[in-house]
């Protein structure tokens, strides 16, 4: 398996089509990422490419994971907190598996380098959200969140549903003697 890549500003551009594609798979297949179905091609393109200005200022960052051929399999982004009183937390956002690419420890590979980069950074307090009873529940408690609480009625599904979502965070590991 192939070592997740931090995109610099520089690169972001020229991965805006692979995380796109990534994107309407993961829709497709189902994936709660704040898209509904009839997502097209174009404006999944658009929205990763919409996150070039917050990748430059270093807002965010994002790893992703290609194949051979050039396809996105994988990918995980953080964001940073603007506001000072917030600048030792960071959110997970948008982890996500190609279909062909799941069940091969991907996921775990992605979330562990957003992890490690966090701590590396001074980061620690993690948070994120994800659809209640989905599977990624399951994935993120193995990994060692914590679940904060339910609200109901957070967000549609691909499909319009309405559904809760869950909070998780988790603190980082400082990781010593080992190089960055």
């Amino acid at each position: 398996m192939t070592t997740p890549v931090l995109l610099t500003p520089a690169d972001f551009p020229s991965w805006t089509t692979p995380l796109g594609e990534l994107l309407l798979d993961v829709v497709a297949g189902g994936g709660s990422l704040g898209f509904l179905d009839g997502l097209t091609r174009d404006e999944a393109i658009a929205w990763w490419r919409d996150l070039i200005p917050a990748a430059t200022r270093g807002d965010i960052a994002v790893w992703a994971v290609r194949d051979t051929d050039g396809r996105c399999l994988g990918t995980v982004t953080l964001g940073f907190s603007a506001m000072p009183n917030g600048r030792h937390r960071a959110e997970v956002r948008k982890l996500m598996v190609h279909s062909a690419a799941r069940g091969r420890g991907l996921g775990r590979v992605l979330l562990t380098t957003a992890e490690r980069a966090a701590a590396d950074r001074g980061i620690t307090l993690l948070v994120l959200d994800t659809e209640t009873d989905s599977p990624a529940e399951g994935f993120y408690r193995a990994a060692g969140w914590q679940r904060v609480g339910t609200i109901p009625d957070y967000a549609t599904d691909p499909a319009g549903v309405l559904r809760p979502t869950t909070l998780y965070y988790k603190h980082p590991e400082r990781r010593t003697g080992t190089a960055a």
